[in-house]
């Protein structure tokens, strides 16, 4: 793992002391081992350490910068990733299922990771999708108000005095918000994420002030302004660009494809319906995009649709919106990445430094894999050999 080396040279700025220093290339190659397991106690088995002491103490209270190499993480990855034409941020979050209740921000809540309510604790995250490869780059623990309304229990998990309640669109904000001053989005970038965000006037509000455009999934219910001035609920719309065009008889429907999935190629029916563009840039649209199954499921008559709320220029091409509504199961595959590859649910630890300091390790553990991937896809193509 030569190269590992030059990643650990990139944070090594942020280790005020040789030890941890040392130590955190040790965790990093024990998080890219083939164990079954990457805790604490693995690791330092891994690493020919007789106790796992100084594992938990590189997460729990050496020192080094925790966000800072949370940065460097974010620069690796776009240095690495980087594609100004089909770059995309995408904002999603994930669980990991806990036992007892002294872990910071546990609680019984629903989580997308077993699709029901558990104990377990929520990271709201920001990953980075492009043809070159895709990575998580940076990372946000959710507190519950059970927990923000207890300073007792947060001083007892290590969370800091001054962190207080925030929404999971205003811990999206926050990390976009930190991409954004590190200069990481282009003119051509774009933010995807599900109908929590969409939903969210301020965090629509946020992409619109600073002209990033963004494609974000909303209910069907949702109460949308046409340019006329009316307004309609999402489905409605969708009955409306249904029909023929008038002037030239084609179908209100493009059939497309999102790339491949687990079952093959992932073929929508896509429209976009115009919307009122009031409070947008100058020369921006602003439109309703709908996904529609090319055919009802088994059993049913009715095909499913999905509807995403889309501002950008106002010669964004209608394959280009599809392409970013697709570009947001990226970060599923970053989740199921950083999970079986690098460990980032297997940690054993309680407080919110040490949660922080893991997942942020794991990120990076991950986010090597993805750019050696990449360096190696690029290798067979300029060599001509078709990849796997």
């Amino acid at each position: 793992m030569a190269s590992l080396d030059t990643v650990v040279e990139l944070i090594s700025g942020r280790f005020a002391r040789v030890e941890p220093r040392r130590r955190v290339g040790t965790y990093l190659r024990g998080l890219l081992a083939g164990l079954e397991r990457k805790n604490g106690w693995t690791l330092a088995e891994h690493a020919g350490a007789v106790s796992p002491d100084g594992m938990q103490r590189l997460l729990r209270t050496a020192d080094w910068d925790v966000d800072g190499v949370r940065d460097d993480l974010r620069g690796y990855v776009l240095a690495e990733l980087g594609d100004a034409a089909t770059g995309v941020f995408v904002v999603d979050e994930t669980g990991f299922i806990k036992k007892g209740v002294r872990s910071a921000g546990v609680q019984r809540q629903y989580t997308g990771t077993t699709g029901k309510i558990d104990n377990c604790q929520l990271g709201v995250f920001l990953a980075y999708a492009s043809s070159r490869g895709r990575a998580l780059i940076d990372r946000e623990l959710y507190l519950p108000t059970s927990w923000t309304e207890d300073r007792d229990r947060c001083a007892r998990a290590g969370v800091p005095a001054e962190v207080g309640f925030a929404t999971k669109p205003q811990l999206g904000i926050a990390m976009l918000a930190r991409a954004h001053a590190a200069g990481a989005f282009t003119g051509g970038s774009w933010v995807t994420a599900d109908e929590a965000y969409g939903q969210n006037p301020t965090f629509r509000a946020w992409l619109t002030e600073r002209q990033i455009r963004f494609v974000l999934a909303t209910r069907n219910d949702d109460m949308l302004t046409s340019p006329d001035g009316h307004r309609r609920q999402a489905k409605v719309l969708a009955t409306i660009a249904g029909a023929r065009d008038p002037d030239t008889g084609r179908p209100g429907w493009e059939r497309r494809s999102i790339g491949a999935g687990a079952h093959g190629e992932r073929v929508y029916d896509w429209t976009a319906i115009a919307l009122d563009t009031t409070g947008l840039p100058e020369g921006w649209g602003h439109w309703l995009l709908v996904r529609r199954q090319t055919e009802a499921p088994a059993g049913k008559t009715v095909r499913e649709l999905a509807f995403y709320r889309c501002a950008a220029p106002t010669d964004t091409p209608l394959r280009e919106l599809v392409r970013v509504a697709g570009a947001r199961w990226a970060i599923e595959e970053c989740f199921q990445t950083a999970k079986n590859e690098a460990g980032l649910d297997h940690y054993q630890v309680r407080s919110w430094r040490a949660w922080h300091a893991h997942i942020t390790l794991a990120m990076l553990a991950a986010a090597y894999l993805a750019a050696t991937r990449a360096q190696e896809a690029e290798k067979m193509t300029c060599s001509g050999t078709p990849s796997a």
